[in-house]
């Protein structure tokens, strides 16, 4: 046995990983990637959550200019204003008669 280990210690592979730096090195590495608060999984989730929101700052930009563009159209054209209300708010005139036909 005492000369098995004395094999292993003698190899140079088992010297490089029994240094001392090699191992501060290792701990330092594995500190940093999994353990710390500024790990790398920590700013891989953050990163990902910002990407979720620039998306989504997009998605409202768009819809922002949409119903912009909407209500630019009903505020100057009182026919699609009556157009609108009609179909959205189910507004009729005095004497009308509403059919709802849903499909």
């Amino acid at each position: 046995m005492k000369k098995r280990w004395h094999k292993i210690k003698s190899t140079r592979w088992f010297a490089l990983i029994s240094n001392k730096f090699v191992i501060a090195t290792g701990a330092f590495v594995v500190w940093m990637l999994f353990l710390d608060v500024n790990s790398y999984l920590i700013h891989r989730e953050l990163n990902q959550e910002l990407e979720e929101l620039e998306q989504s700052i997009d998605y409202y930009e768009a819809e922002i200019a949409s119903d912009q563009k909407q209500l630019e159209e009903l505020t100057s054209d009182p026919e699609k204003l009556e157009k609108f209300a009609r179909e959205q708010y189910w507004m009729k005139k005095p004497g009308e008669t509403i059919y709802i036909i849903e499909e």
